[in-house]
Formats: structure tokens, C-alpha cells, sequence
């Protein structure tokens, strides 16, 4: 053998069972950090992304044309006082629910509140999308309207008008929240009408009827309050002198937002914040805490949602700036009367962060807090109370 060659060491069981074991747990140790990245970007996107379709959360067990009845699964929507919808059957028809005739632990009977031929050819069965919109279509109110084109940085975004009668410079601007449509915003048109202001139900983008962003994203209201900033130029251009903005969910944070940061803020003389959300952490938590969502796995998405280098794992084109959008911490720089409606038992956004703005800047909001309404449907369960809120409020502002 050549003295300078190196014989090559045989490999012995044990260091062959060291190199197994070695190569075991690499892999175990690739395969956890591929599946909490994807984990990560899971819990990201599901926050940014609008929904394609209605969750289906309830099931009706009979519907009874003839007797106008319906029969639905009980949860804590379903059980609730008042005037709610309901999408239900192939072609997703909209159904008007009344009060609720009988219940037991499993199931509650509602009234059906449509006409008899809307109700004709619906399954006696099947799952349920429950709404708390109640109204659907502008034409539904009886009152005066157009539609509209409000001209935003993304496109032409629809808009429906009820103007004031008699004609008037003071307009509301109303903002709906996450995963729904300008139709949660008929619901407040009359007492606006009553109080004298012109309404302007306003879409944005992502939202299905306003054109989508360059990513398709949700900004949370770090992008949205743009198109807000445009529905104010448009007020000003038809004639309105002062606005109040108000908004449901995160339509809530839109409108905050819009306040600070519009060119046009110098109209808003007020706010109307009905369930909204005003600290995107807080609200965030609670759904995690909800979802099982280990602590881990939440701030990594947050993180993710928040900076530059998570753009790979959400698609946003813009990182959401969550300091800029908690009203919380910001309670100092709002100048104008807000009117805050929120229900204890919310269930989607906690109430705690509308307390504390209320709180913080008890000099400029009003806050009436409600229970058992839970989220968005304030209206719905106490609507005497609901509209003489925003109706002296209006008054004094």
C-alpha cells in the first residue's frame, strides 16, 4: 500500500445506529419547522383573506311555507331575541327571521317574515348561513335612493345614497365590517332619515362589490380608510359640510383611521362606532384563544402579518402597521364625539377595547353597552334602544 493513501475506517453497528438516529431526528427537526412555518402562514393568511363563501354555521331541520315557520339548530345566534336572516337552500335566498315561537334544548322555531313566494321551492332542510343584516336591499326601506360610483385609488366602488328630505349638508358615511357588504348598513338608514341626514353606504376594496387591492388583501384598515378618504370627497362634492362616520367590526378601525389619517378628516365632526374593533390585538388574542391557537404559532403570525419579510407567507403586498391601528393607545389624538355601541357577550370582538377608549376619552365618547346582542346585532335584539341612541346623539352633536 502506498504510505501516503488512508484506509478507509469500516463502519461499526454502533456508530451506524448513532448515524440513524442522527439522520432520524434532522428529519423530525425539518419536518416540525416546515409544519409550523405552514402552520404560521396558515394562521396569517386566514386573517388578511376574505371569505369566498358563507360559513355555514347552523342547520335548519324543517321550514314550513304554509305555516311560515322555520326550524333551526340552536347556538347563541339562533336563540336570540329579534329580527334576524337567514341565506339558506342551492341558490342562497335571503329569508327574514321574526321572533321565536318555540324552542326546546336542541332547536328554536322562528317566524318567517318574506312573502309566500319567496319561499317557494326552498329544501325543508339543510345547513344555514344566519344574518344579522335583516335587510338585504335598499329598496326594502321604502325611502328614497341611488345608486352610486365613489372614484377610489383601486377603481370605482358602488355606493348607495338615501338622501336627506329636506335636503341637508350634515351626512353620515356608514362603513360595514369584515366578510360582509354595504346591506349591514341598511339596518341604520331610517333613524339617520329621521334624524335628518343624508346616508351614504359605501363599499371598499376586497369586499366583493368595490374593485379588489393589488393583492387581494384585507389591510385590517391600514389600506381600507382610503376609501373612505375618497367617500368623504365625494360627500363634499354632493353638497355635505359635516360628517359623521360610523362603522360596524372593523368597518370600526376603518372609520378611526379615516378620522386621523384623510385628507378630507377636517369633515368628520363625529363617530359612530357599533361593535367595532379599536385594538387589533386584543381581538386577535381572543379569537386564537378560541381557535386553540397555541401562543407560539399567534405572535409568529402577527409578526408575520406586521412585517416585510412575512409577505412570502401571507401574499400581502403591504405589511399592516398594528401600532397605527390600535385606538387604544392612540386615544389621545381623537378630537371629535364618538358614540360607542357594543354588547358584553360580543363574542367576536370583545368589548374590553371599546370600554377603555370609552374610558380613556370619557370627555368625548358616549358609551352604551348592551349584553346578550352579541356581535353586530345590537339592532336586531333591542332596536328601541339601538336607534334612540344615534338618535340623541345626533341631536347633541
Amino acid at each position: 500500500m502506498n504510505r501516503h493513501s488512508h484506509a478507509v475506517e469500516p463502519v461499526t453497528r454502533p456508530r451506524r445506529a448513532a448515524l440513524k438516529i442522527s439522520l432520524t431526528i434532522g428529519g423530525f427537526i425539518a419536518t416540525a419547522a416546515t409544519a409550523s412555518v405552514l402552520l404560521v402562514s396558515a394562521v396569517a393568511r386566514r386573517v388578511v383573506t376574505p371569505a369566498t363563501k358563507r360559513a355555514q354555521e347552523t342547520v335548519v331541520t324543517s321550514l314550513d311555507p304554509r305555516a311560515a315557520t322555520i326550524t333551526l339548530v340552536r347556538n347563541p345566534d339562533t336563540e336570540l331575541p329579534g329580527k334576524y336572516g337567514l341565506w339558506f337552500g342551492p341558490d342562497g335566498r335571503y329569508l327574514k327571521l321574526g321572533p321565536i315561537l318555540s324552542q326546546n334544548a336542541s332547536t328554536v322555531t322562528r317566524a318567517l317574515l318574506n312573502d309566500r313566494d319567496e319561499l317557494d321551492g326552498l329544501p325543508s332542510s339543510g345547513p344555514a348561513t344566519f344574518s344579522g343584516w335583516f335587510y338585504s336591499r335598499p329598496d326594502e326601506l321604502g325611502l328614497p335612493w341611488s345608486e352610486e360610483i365613489v372614484q377610489t385609488e383601486v377603481g370605482p366602488a358602488p355606493a348607495w345614497l338615501f338622501p336627506a328630505e329636506p335636503e341637508s349638508e350634515r351626512w353620515v358615511i356608514a362603513v360595514h365590517g369584515r366578510g360582509t357588504t354595504r346591506s349591514e348598513c341598511l339596518r341604520a338608514v331610517p333613524v339617520l332619515h329621521e334624524s335628518g341626514c343624508t346616508a351614504l353606504l359605501i363599499s371598499y376594496r376586497n369586499d366583493g362589490d368595490a374593485p379588489p387591492s393589488s393583492d387581494g388583501l384585507y389591510g385590517l384598515g391600514d389600506t381600507e380608510w382610503q376609501d373612505v378618504e375618497a367617500a368623504l370627497e365625494f360627500a363634499a362634492t354632493h353638497g355635505a359640510k359635516t360628517v359623521v362616520l360610523m362603522g360596524w367590526s372593523m368597518g370600526g378601525v376603518i372609520s378611526l383611521q379615516a378620522a386621523l389619517r384623510a385628507e378630507r378628516a377636517d369633515l368628520v365632526s363625529g363617530l359612530i362606532l357599533e361593535s367595532a374593533v379599536v385594538d387589533w390585538g386584543s381581538v386577535l388574542d381572543y379569537q386564537a384563544d378560541a381557535g386553540r391557537i397555541p401562543i407560539a404559532v399567534r405572535r409568529a403570525a402577527i409578526a408575520a402579518i406586521s412585517n416585510g419579510w412575512g409577505r412570502a407567507l401571507t401574499g400581502q403586498h403591504t405589511a399592516v402597521n398594528f401600532p397605527a391601528l390600535n385606538m387604544v393607545d392612540r386615544a389621545d389624538e381623537l378630537t371629535i364625539p364618538m358614540l360607542v355601541l357594543h354588547s358584553d357577550d360580543d363574542g367576536f370582538v370583545p368589548a374590553d377595547g371599546a370600554r377603555r377608549l370609552a374610558e380613556k376619552r370619557s370627555d368625548l365618547a358616549t358609551f352604551v353597552p348592551f349584553s346578550t346582542a352579541r356581535h353586530t346585532k345590537l339592532w336586531n335584539f333591542d332596536p328601541d334602544r339601538w336607534n334612540q341612541s344615534i338618535r340623541e346623539w345626533l341631536a347633541e352633536h
